[in-house]
């Protein structure tokens, strides 16, 4: 079907890891944006803290469709 869709970035954290970190953006993005169709996983980091991993971070691309 065609469509125009259009690309926001994404910056989503986890204390527990880097699924988590897509799970929270994507869901709170959904709080706001429709028709979120896809995610593209740009990049991945974390922070340490006391020599262990404190949180997870990744940066994504999400497309949605726009509405007519």
């Amino acid at each position: 079907m065609a469509g125009t869709y259009k690309i926001i970035e994404l910056v989503g954290t986890s204390p527990v890891s880097f699924a988590e970190a897509v799970r929270a953006a994507v869901s709170e993005a959904g709080k706001t944006v429709r028709n979120m169709g896809w995610f593209e996983v740009v990049s991945q980091r974390g922070s340490i803290k006391d020599g262990k991993v404190g949180d997870f971070q990744v940066t994504l691309k999400v497309g949605f469709k726009l509405e007519r």
